[in-house]
């Protein structure tokens, strides 16, 4: 979403899915998975709402359906491309939307084409694309040509027609197996649905093309005019109720906290770090790097900016890479914190492999949990392994006061109800004695390399104290050493004048806590409830709202006001906070017309192009790079969704047979004897793995709960009665399931959730597996994780969970 609308965060908000009139669920088993959503689904579908499911299972969401289409698991983009094309080709696009708030009518770069499955710029050799021809034809003053109608042919409007022509219903139906007159439902459903809304979770992320499949439904959105509105926006549904929270503060290995680019080998100071990243990064980073250098960072010495630690951009250091690196020899200390990845990682014989390579890990959970215990696994020698392993007992949820960053983007405060058990502690005070403990062993020290621990701004009382780090993240004005009031406030300051370890969390304790508040009033009904805690950026509720009004600034939807222009006070004002440049610039000002302020074109992006803005139009006379304004977030496998093939697939791609699978996706290559790769002649059908409501994640904790055990005992193969009688196997019969990778063991569920449908004229079978067993727990079970690939998507590095290729056959 961040290459579409310039955040990568959920458009609206969970209560808003109220306002929507149509649906749909693509990727997601909400009603298991998200029950929370279903809540305000349902209050939709009272009002007489539509709900469109699309889902390679029958699920419990699918029962709640009007329209539902089975899908064979990594085909999305195919029947997304066809609703698209459908769109266009019929004209129900909203063309005052298109014209005004997407980059329709910009000309795209001349040398820009696709050609048998490949875009410009690709480098057979590494395995990537150069982005250069991506990008607009630009004027003399460096800004992007419009076109004076749609029809232009260099326009991105055209490109996109173009692009999309190709994706025919029946095309799709091919590819998919959903039949073509049911695409056709779904896309004529959906169009006609005014605002609709799109939710997705780990069913379209869990692909190597997870992050194109995304961008699809950011085109279709955009299209339509459904971004910024009430019921309308594309709603990832976080999978833990932090998720949000932990992206925020840089869960990738790419970011810094706030979604800054995080510096690479090549950034020799804050100036390299611009020239990349643009002049807009420069608050943001200083705030950053004086929150945690705090008096030491000056601008005299960089800000400290040589203490950042520097990526090396072709090292792509994935969780399932570091595991690589891992088996390789790499590393020797291994910090697990909450994370069961002999579990959770794809081809989990990497982790087990690598496991063994470290000289010491140390494990933090409640639970001793299969990685904390991996050499105990039943086949494995214990007394080969040399890792030393530590547990830190963890505190649960329930023990420790913080906040929880929900999908919303709602920063919620929660005190502790419970004190932990025995030596068990929360993460922040096991985090505060670890730091203070190797500080004080670093005390004296003068060599460069330990400045960082000695000079870091640690001050989070002699007992850990959550909401001081909540304030941090908030930020101080450095000249009085007061909170930081607002988002606005942090805006107006100098460089070097505000601290902040999250800027986009700026305003949360600036007067008092904000996360802490619990009002549930909402005076305009459509569920903004604005004084229940306190919403990222500014307590917006609604992203990119600007896009909810005409040209003029008046709401283009009088039953769903969000903000509006109010020519007497001459500000941006309305129910919720506006999502604008400045308040006080109007729609006829360059800045009031900014829909997108996030993109540097302020605009939505239907082609991802490579674009800085800002660029000046004479070089510098000093000689140094030129750094522009604003660069636009890219998606490194093209600026259009196109389909792919999964790594592993029980056909050949019929749009362009040659370059069958994504050119650069990540593949495991570096040990092929873990990494095997699978043929549909021994493989046949397809796999792919979900949750169950009553197992949480990895089920570290679930599996520890009798009760639970007790309503879900064990994991199980799902497949259809059409797949059951050709290997003669019957409900609860013991069957073997097997990838190019090992093979497990579990019990047959034999079921109508799943059909048998036709690729290509050709008979498949889609193989349903819950992943949360392990060998450890009250209720041990094999890993479906056994049988995964560790292929991922080349952009978010997210792993191929939800395709494979096994065979089946009874044990």
């Amino acid at each position: 979403m961040s290459p579409s609308f310039g955040r990568g965060a959920m458009t609206n908000s969970w209560s808003d899915l109220q306002n929507a009139e149509v649906f749909l669920i693509a990727g997601s088993n909400c009603a298991e998975n998200h029950p929370i959503a279903m809540r305000w689904i349902n209050r939709a579908k009272e009002k007489g709402a539509k709900i469109i499911v699309v889902d390679p299972r029958f699920t419990r969401t699918a029962s709640k359906a009007d329209l539902f289409a089975q899908i064979r698991p990594g085909t999305d983009i195919a029947y997304l491309g066809a609703i698209i094309n459908y769109i266009i080709e019929n004209k129900l696009y909203d063309q005052n939307y298109v014209l005004n708030y997407t980059n329709a009518l910009l000309k795209v770069s001349k040398d820009y084409k696709l050609e048998e499955g490949l875009f410009s710029g690709y480098d057979a050799k590494t395995r990537k694309y150069g982005v250069a021809s991506w990008g607009y034809q630009l004027g003399p003053d460096n800004k992007p040509l419009k076109a004076e109608n749609l029809d232009d042919q260099d326009s991105v409007f055209a490109r996109l027609k173009t692009h999309y022509s190709r994706y025919t219903f029946e095309t799709a139906e091919k590819i998919t197996g959903i039949p073509a007159a049911k695409i056709k439902e779904i896309a004529e459903t959906f169009s006609k649905g005014k605002p609709g809304t799109i939710l997705y979770a780990l069913g379209m992320t869990q692909h190597t093309t997870g992050v194109q499949g995304i961008r699809a439904y950011a085109v279709i959105q955009l299209l339509l005019g459904n971004i910024g509105k009430a019921g309308g926006g594309i709603n990832a549904l976080r999978g833990e109720p932090n998720v949000q929270g932990s992206t925020d503060m840089a869960n990738l290995f790419n970011n810094l906290p706030g979604y800054l680019p995080h510096p690479i080998s090549t950034d020799k100071s804050i100036r390299d770090y611009l020239v990349r990243n643009g002049s807009v990064q420069e608050k943001p980073l200083v705030a950053l790097l004086k929150a945690w250098f705090g008096e030491h960072a000056t601008k005299e010495n960089d800000y400290e900016f040589g203490y950042l630690p520097k990526n090396n951009p072709s090292t792509n250091a994935t969780m399932v890479k570091l595991f690589e690196l891992m088996q390789k020899g790499q590393f020797k200390l291994l910090f697990n914190v909450g994370s069961n990845s002999l579990v959770s990682i794809p081809n989990r014989q990497l982790v087990r492999s690598a496991l063994t390579k470290l000289d010491m890990l140390v494990v933090s959970d409640l639970y001793e949990i299969e990685t904390a215990q991996f050499w105990r696994e039943p086949g494995v020698k214990s007394s080969d392994i040399k890792t030393e392993v530590i547990m830190f007992p963890a505190a649960f949820v329930y023990e420790k006061d913080g906040t929880l960053t929900n999908s919303s983007r709602w920063i919620q405060w929660k005190d502790a109800a419970l004190k932990p058990l025995g030596e068990a502690k929360p993460d922040l005070d096991l985090l505060d004695h670890l730091f203070k403990k190797i500080r004080a062993l670093y005390s004296g020290s003068i060599e460069a390399k330990d400045a960082p621990i000695l000079k870091a701004r640690w001050d989070y009382g002699e007992v850990p104290s959550a909401l001081k780090v909540l304030q941090e993240l908030n930020g101080y004005d450095e000249t009085t050493g007061k909170l930081t009031p607002t988002l606005a406030d942090y805006l107006k300051a100098p460089v070097g004048a505000v601290s902040t370890g999250c800027w986009i969390y700026a305003g949360v304790t600036g007067n008092g806590n904000l996360a802490a508040r619990r009002k549930n009033a909402d005076t305009t009904g459509l569920g903004l409830y604005k004084d229940w805690s306190f919403a990222w950026p500014g307590n917006i509720r609604i992203l990119y709202n600007r896009a909810s009004c005409d040209e003029k600034g008046l709401p283009v939807d009088d039953k769903r006001k969000l903000i509006w222009w109010d020519s007497v006070s001459n500000a941006w004002t309305g129910n919720d906070g506006p999502d604008v440049v400045d308040k006080t610039k109007g729609p006829d000002t360059p800045e009031g017309k900014q829909s997108f302020r996030m993109n540097p074109e302020g605009v939505g992006r239907l082609f991802a192009a490579n674009y800085m803005s800002g660029m000046p139009t004479t070089p510098p006379t000093d000689g140094l790079p030129v750094i522009g304004v604003r660069p636009a977030g890219l998606c490194v496998d093209g600026p259009l969704p196109e389909f792919y093939e999964p790594t592993e697939s029980p056909t050949s791609n019929i749009l362009h047979p040659k370059i069958s699978v994504s050119p650069v996706a990540l593949v495991l290559s570096s040990s092929p004897e873990i990494q095997k790769l699978g043929k549909p002649e021994e493989f046949p059908h397809v796999l792919t793995t979900y949750g169950v409501v009553e197992h949480f994640c990895a089920g570290g904790i679930t599996r520890n709960i009798p009760w639970l055990n007790e309503i879900m005992p064990e994991p199980f193969a799902e497949f259809s009665k059409n797949l059951a009688k050709k290997i003669g196997v019957k409900e609860g019969d013991m069957v073997e399931v097997s990838s190019a990778r090992g093979k497990i063991t579990v019990r047959a569920l034999v079921t109508d959730r799943l059909q048998t449908y036709k690729v290509n004229g050709k008979d498949t079978e889609t193989i349903g597996m819950p992943w949360s067993w392990g060998f450890a727990s009250l209720s041990p079970g094999p890993s479906t994780n056994e049988l995964t690939i560790a292929a991922l998507d080349p952009g978010a590095g997210t792993p191929e969970y939800k395709v494979c290729l096994v065979n089946i056959r009874r044990a």
